[in-house]
């Protein structure tokens, strides 16, 4: 997902254990609703399973196995179906992961005092004819006393896509950019508008085009993203999002 690669127990609960049969094909029109109410309570149960973990960060052994098996009962609902890009194409905010480098920059802004790590979002751009695209990452993140809090600016990394197989999609990483440098305004206080304005935009660094890895989309819906890295890159949860510049 980057550019070099794009603790406690829960209360011990009665499991569900969901059937593997692949419940997106198709089915007689009265059992629709049926259908769908089950993938809904699938999804909300990985959610339900994904909350508190910090995104992954804080996840126990225990919880990173169910987890797993939790992502498993939906990506069955899916399976086999080609990727609709129309779908794809949107702003997808990041609600787990499993991928050591995304966890590595979590685990970066609880033993640096200076950095904080805001949301992660997945930006794609689908052209649906040429199977073709871009997929922005983007990580918001700050400074306390230097930026804006939670969002005082934006890392950027750009990739451009294209549709391999029915469910794998291939990245080439193009690029990497600091943006929206939003100074605080105890600094604003301090630095003479005329010498620092109050938002900078860094030069983009085009370093990355040699970078690329397989994406697969295991399972895609109107508020639903799952993936995973090839290679063990790990997995990753996405709900779709307000899009924003």
């Amino acid at each position: 997902m980057d550019a070099a690669s794009l603790k406690f127990f829960p209360t011990p609960q009665k499991r569900r254990f969901h059937s593997p049969i692949c419940l997106a094909s198709s089915a007689p029109v009265g059992t629709r609703v049926e259908l769908n109410i089950e993938v809904e309570s699938r999804k909300f149960e990985l959610l339900s399973a994904v909350t508190d973990t910090q995104r992954g960060l804080n996840a126990t052994p225990h919880q990173r196995s169910t987890i797993e098996e939790t992502l498993v009962s939906v990506e069955c609902l899916d399976a086999g179906k080609p990727i609709n890009l129309g779908l794809l194409d949107g702003t997808w905010r990041l609600q787990y992961t499993s991928a050591p480098d995304v966890l590595i920059l979590f685990q970066s802004a609880t033993t640096l005092p200076l950095l904080e790590v805001g949301q992660v979002f997945q930006k794609f751009e689908c052209g649906e004819q040429s199977g073709e695209g871009v997929v922005r990452n983007v990580v918001r993140w700050s400074i306390p006393g230097l930026l804006e809090e939670h969002e005082g600016a934006t890392l950027l990394v750009s990739a451009k896509f294209s549709v391999v197989s029915a469910r794998n999609i291939y990245l080439e990483f193009e690029e990497i950019a600091i943006q929206n440098i939003n100074i605080s305004e105890d600094l604003q206080a301090i630095l003479a508008p005329a010498i620092l304005p109050s938002s900078l935009d860094l030069s983009k660094r085009k370093f990355l085009r040699s970078v690329g890895g397989l994406y697969y989309l295991s399972y895609l819906d109107s508020n639903m993203l799952l993936g995973r890295a090839v290679g063990g890159g790990g997995v990753f949860v996405f709900t779709r999002t307000q899009a924003f510049n």
